[in-house]
């Protein structure tokens, strides 16, 4: 990015800069065209940019009189013509004397005139093996050569890449366009086109070797790549292999190189070739809100432990610390073991022990935990988990305080179809947890459900304007709120929430010598909505409105009004994700609520 640098200084990089003024003038065609003519023409588009002289602008004439006919037979016009003359005289000419006549400071006239000519559409195609061999049916028109439609050269070209697709898919590696047959009949506007193919040998996987580890086990590599030995060639499952290895998240590059012939027994020998990243990283974030202040986080991982992509991770965070003292603080710590492929491909193992003080203003907890989770993806969008979780806690809230031990066996389904974690365009995300659970101090028998839906469109192309919507709900069934601690009822409010009301300050209340107390509630229902406008590439804008309640029963009774939270956010778009930045104003707040709301953090608020 250039901050304090004019635009004359690119000029001043090129020797004897040659200044000119471009005109383009299609005959023919539609104001479409000539947007694309004009794209695509070096003389139109760089004109501010002088060449280097005469030999630079002839350059550009020549590199225009290619490409522009180019454009014309993507839009099926194989009659046209393109001709260009600089300072009134054709391009040939120039070409032949290799100079034009020009003044020192004045920039040089140079027109193209396109003619445009008419559309032609296909009339007879054909995909043939070549050199006599045998090849397995195709028919031309279920790759878009279609008689009677517009016979672009694009058309033609995704129609080659097409065809090797769909026969490496039925299991011909070495498949090829070879040749292509065209002729255009001027009088009757048509295009007849013959592909010849060549789909080579059918081929099974053969034997995986693996080369560039260092740390890393080579046999396990094998075992996460998941390519089965002997099943036929498929291109679709050495993608999967490609994206297991990089899940991985220990390498920096991963590529698999087939061999350029089969074996006897017709098996295709591979090779990963894979680039070992630094086992070793550090990081950190800050968070900051009007309504819980700032926080701060840091970790260290070790991406690689024993060989075989084991993750040892040490982490903290520290919240509110702009919000009062020490006692106010809220902090979570935590180290995490991680096991991939623990199970076989595509499972992970892993095992959590952490500590943890919460301070919102409903409640106060302290509180060890610990976690074992299992989990084994399905397919690339589905992942299932299962595992189990205890906390001990001392919590504190209006009821009065108690100490928790709580035991839980849970179970967690995912389906997500996102296209970009942090910054997603298309796609959905939707979440189930099911945890039957049973705390040892209290007795107390409980089943925590929860279930969390968000979905992704973008509206144009160029995915300006994204609309995204969430909706969310829970309940606690089985037990009194009396015998679930404070920190595992339902409440709603704050960032991820209801944006513009305090941090988990709605909910059921009680009436104490303090005033009315949020207690939370056995269930809760949220829903958001945001309309993500681009203004630049680098600028967004962020309309959105949140609603939610919590109830004191285990269904929503509508007992409690929807809370409702509205704002505008800004983005600044990132390699990394979005930088957010939200206002938020809640519509009918409640004791210890904010009149409005500040938030800011990285990727978008869900």
């Amino acid at each position: 990015m250039k901050f304090f640098e004019s635009e004359g200084k690119e000029t001043a990089l090129v020797p004897d800069p040659l200044p000119y003024a471009a005109t383009l003038t299609l005959i023919g065609g539609d104001e479409d065209l000539k947007d694309r003519l004009e794209g695509h023409s070096t003389l139109v588009s760089r004109q501010e940019t002088p060449p280097s002289g005469e030999p630079g602008l002839i350059s550009r004439a020549l590199s225009d009189q290619e490409q522009l006919l180019a454009r014309l037979y993507s839009a099926a016009r194989y009659g046209g013509t393109v001709d260009i003359t600089i300072a009134g005289r054709p391009l040939s000419q120039v070409l032949d004397a290799g100079t034009f006549p020009h003044r020192d400071g004045t920039p040089v006239p140079v027109a193209v005139r396109v003619s445009a000519g008419p559309l032609f559409t296909f009339d007879r195609t054909r995909i043939i093996a070549s050199g006599g061999a045998d090849l397995p049916p195709l028919d031309p028109e279920t790759f878009g050569l279609i008689r009677g439609a517009p016979a672009s050269s694009d058309t033609i070209l995704d129609t080659e890449t097409a065809i090797v697709a769909s026969l490496k898919r039925r299991g011909y590696p070495f498949a090829s366009v070879t040749g292509r047959d065209i002729v255009a009949d001027h009088a009757s506007r048509t295009l007849d086109v013959t592909l010849k193919a060549s789909a080579g040998m059918e081929a099974a996987f053969g034997t995986v070797s693996v080369s560039g580890t260092r740390k890393t086990d080579p046999d396990f590599v094998i075992q996460q790549a998941d390519i089965p030995e002997g099943a036929r060639y498929s291109p679709e499952t050495l993608r999967k292999a490609e994206k297991n290895l990089r899940d991985l998240g220990i390498f920096s590059s991963v590529r698999i190189v087939e061999a350029d012939r089969v074996d006897g027994d017709g098996h295709l020998p591979l090779t990963i070739e894979v680039s070992e990243r630094k086992r070793s990283v550090v990081g950190g974030g800050a968070t900051w809100s009007s309504t819980e202040g700032v926080g701060l986080e840091a970790y260290w991982r070790h991406r690689n432990l024993f060989g075989r992509a084991e993750q040892l991770s040490i982490e903290g965070s520290v919240g509110r610390l702009t919000n009062g003292g020490l006692d106010e603080l809220e902090y979570n710590t935590a180290v995490t073991f991680t096991k991939p492929g623990a199970f076989g491909p595509a499972t992970s193992f892993s095992a959590t022990l952490g500590a943890r003080q919460e301070n919102p203003e409903t409640y106060q907890s302290r509180s060890v935990y610990g976690k074992l989770q299992g989990s084994k993806d399905l397919s690339e969008t589905l992942k299932v988990s299962l595992g189990t979780e205890m906390s001990f806690a001392r919590e504190e809230d209006a009821l009065g305080s108690g100490n928790y031990a709580l035991f839980g066996i849970f179970g967690q389904v995912t389906w997500d179809t996102r296209d970009n974690i942090l910054d997603p365009t298309r796609g959905f995300r939707v979440t189930g947890k099911l945890e039957p659970a049973y705390d040892i101090e209290t007795g107390g028998i409980m089943t925590f459900v929860k279930a969390d839906a968000a979905a992704y469109r973008a509206v144009d192309e160029a995915k300006r304007l994204v609309l995204a919507g969430r909706v969310g709900g829970g309940s606690i069934v089985g037990a009194s709120t009396r015998d679930i601690q404070p920190s595992r009822r339902y409440y709603v409010g704050g960032g991820g929430s209801v944006r513009g009301y305090a941090y988990r300050n709605v909910g059921p209340r009680v009436t104490t010598s303090d005033g009315e107390e949020v207690i939370g509630g056995l269930s809760y229902l949220e829903a958001s909505a945001e309309a993500r406008i681009k203004v630049t590439d680098t600028i967004g804008v962020v309309p959105f409105i949140d609603v939610g309640a919590a109830y004191p029963d285990e269904i929503p009774d509508f007992s409690e009004p929807f809370k409702v939270g509205t704002g505008v956010g800004l983005r600044y778009y990132t390699p990394i994700g979005p930088l957010r930045f939200d206002v938020a104003v809640p519509l009918d707040p409640g004791p210890d609520d904010p009149s409005f709301a500040l938030y800011l953090g990285l990727s978008q608020a869900f």
